[in-house]
């Protein structure tokens, strides 16, 4: 397989969606599609090859971070046993120093204590590090070892007389592993750091470190195309307006030169019926019905006069402003350009509907 080259094929679901290939800098990225799974080969970023420098941790709080000394103030500081609270302490003191050098701020969460087992990762945040405009929340929970319940005596009894009693199929307790949970921008890395064997939290914390940075800066990221994005639709906008502008002032002189050409027309036609009138009226005899014809004539050439545009001189016509049914429709055809609609279509309406 080339480097970019990209393979299709029906992968189950419990697959892995992405994988790196190690020791390379390239990334399986995959993705359902119609025909099943898309697997393509791409370039790994280069936030994922940095080397990160690891975040020391005291072994003991001397001078604590203000927002570690606002939690350790709580009753029942993040609702952690007393075996892991130092050591909790001590890792957001290291996490908190390190991204205030990084150039991000810090500030106290609204959790007093543990959230509520069900929302464990959807409580409100103990601290919050704010990166470029982009504020992530963390929660750090304590893990739970999770042992097969021994029935007891009086649950076994009291199931046999009830059937709506439920005997729980496991016992949970608190170990001492903990969590960090990362909510609030694009995820790049991960948004879960927790204890392994292999890896404890205290070597992770350049990986969180480096996660809120990412974060930042797709916030600005996106903060800036959004700005280009405005740009270019407001200078697409104006675009469109002056083509209505310049379609509308095309549309009302063609009506203009039409109505001319009417008036010529009926003139014309006024013209040959004066005739006949005066015709008509040579043959009465002198009194005043012949007196009142030639009134009547007199009246009509004069319409006529100002009836024929080709008396005056032809110019250019002054376009005035839509009117009020002009504009609403106006607004609409420009509010459309984001839609499917065709941009022909747009002009074409404009120049039908617009109307002084």
């Amino acid at each position: 397989m080339s480097d970019d080259s990209v393979s299709r094929g029906t992968l189950s679901e419990n697959q892995e969606s992405m994988a790196v290939v190690r020791g390379r800098t390239k990334e399986l990225h995959g993705s359902w599609c119609r025909d099943g799974h898309e697997i393509r080969l791409v370039d790994t970023p280069a936030w994922r090859l940095a080397t990160l420098t690891p975040i020391p941790v005291p072994a003991r709080l001397v001078q604590p971070h203000p927002v570690v000394k606002a939690l350790q103030g709580l009753p029942h500081p993040m609702g952690l046993t007393k075996s892991v609270q130092n050591r909790a302490f001590r890792l957001i003191h290291a996490l908190l120093t390190a991204t205030q050098r990084a150039g991000h701020t810090v500030a106290i969460g609204k959790a007093n204590a543990a959230p509520l087992p069900h929302r464990r990762r959807s409580g409100p945040p103990h601290f919050t590090i704010t990166s470029q405009g982009q504020t992530c929340e963390f929660l750090l929970l304590q893990e739970q070892d999770r042992v097969e319940h021994a029935p007891t005596q009086k649950e076994l009894t009291d199931t046999e007389k009830h059937s709506w009693v439920r005997i729980p199929r496991y016992d949970y307790s608190p170990a001492d592993r903990l969590r960090i949970c990362v909510s609030g921008g694009l995820p790049h890395r991960a948004s879960e750091w927790a204890d392994v064997a292999a890896r404890p939290l205290e070597d992770q914390l350049a990986e969180i470190v480096q996660e809120v940075g990412l974060r930042g800066q797709a916030a600005e990221h996106k903060r800036l195309a959004d700005l280009e994005e405005a740009q270019q639709k407001r200078l697409r906008w104006e675009a469109a307006k002056r083509q209505a502008t310049t379609e509308y002032a095309e549309a009302y002189r063609v009506r203009h030169l039409e109505a001319q050409h009417a008036a010529w027309r009926r003139a014309a036609s006024l013209v040959e019926h004066i005739g006949a009138l005066r015709l008509h009226a040579e043959g009465l005899p002198p009194g005043p019905d012949r007196d009142e014809a030639e009134a009547w004539i007199a009246w009509a050439e004069s319409h006529v006069k100002r009836l024929n545009p080709l008396n005056g001189s032809p110019l250019l016509p002054e376009i005035c402003e839509p009117n009020t049914r002009g504009r609403k429709w106006q607004v609409r055809a420009l509010c459309s350009i984001n839609r499917t609609r065709s941009r022909c279509a747009l002009r074409a309406e404009w120049a039908v509907r617009a109307k002084c």
